[in-house]
């Protein structure tokens, strides 16, 4: 009998861990921000930006976010706020970001809003692989899609709204 209950027991964990989901994580960069005072470390979208956030709830209409992050900054809140996500949490740094999602959200779909420095070191930091060698100040139409499972990250990159690469 303990040796069918310790079978039983073993199946279980065993088929959970199999069965796990995988966590969605999209990752965006803010849209374009309004660079007409240089002295504001905090600016808005620009109307071009406001225009993208648009674009980026038309490209995910159809995926239904538990939870977004994002940095403190104005702009990564309002290239988020065409999504209507219940709960967005800010986050200060990539570690605890992942410990995060990891801890709290397995399985579930969230989306984040990071910078041009962030972006692919977030991918990395899930366990994907660089999908592109380096994003640039002009770079604001990339959007990309990780299944995270365990360490690593399948990674699929694309491009959103008015090609910013022309």
């Amino acid at each position: 009998m303990k040796k069918l209950a310790l079978f039983l027991s073993l199946s279980f964990l065993f088929s959970t861990a199999v069965f796990a989901q995988a966590t969605q994580v999209w990752i965006v960069r803010h849209a374009e921000k309004d660079k007409s005072n240089p002295q504001d470390n905090d600016p808005n979208l620009s109307e071009e930006g406001r225009i993208r956030a648009g674009d980026l709830a038309r490209y995910l209409k159809k995926v239904k976010f538990d939870v977004a992050f994002s940095t403190s900054y104005k702009r990564t809140h309002q290239t988020l706020d065409s999504l209507v996500i219940q709960k967005v949490i800010d986050y200060k740094d990539a570690k605890s970001l992942i410990d995060s999602i990891k801890k709290n959200y397995e399985g579930k779909t969230v989306i984040v809003a990071g910078h041009s420095n962030t972006v692919l070191e977030l991918i990395e930091a899930f366990g994907g692989k660089r999908p592109k060698e380096m994003l640039t100040d002009d770079d604001y139409d990339y959007i990309f899609h990780l299944s995270v499972k365990d360490d690593k990250a399948r990674v699929k990159m694309d491009q959103y709204g008015r090609p910013h690469h022309l």
